[in-house]
């Protein structure tokens, strides 16, 4: 009997499902209250949108100066 079976690959599904499931409720769960937006009453972005703003804008940087460096060539040999 392999270890690959029918009945394990339900529980596999099973779990998956259940895990994928409990994961977006806890996400969902978790940015309730902190989204990136507008203030109303000063009309200013909240911090979480500066610091979203921010992080893009790094990675954005590092990808373009990764690819405009060569990035990961082997030396020639």
């Amino acid at each position: 009997m392999g270890v690959f079976n029918r009945r394990n690959a339900v529980i596999g599904w099973l779990t998956w499902t259940a895990g994928k499931r409990a994961v977006k409720y806890a996400a969902k769960d978790a940015t309730k209250d902190a989204k990136p937006s507008l203030d109303p009453q000063t009309k200013k972005p909240n911090k979480s949108a500066i610091a979203l703003l921010v992080a893009g804008g790094l990675g954005a940087l590092t990808f373009w100066k990764k690819k405009r460096s060569g990035g990961n060539t082997p030396p020639a040999a």
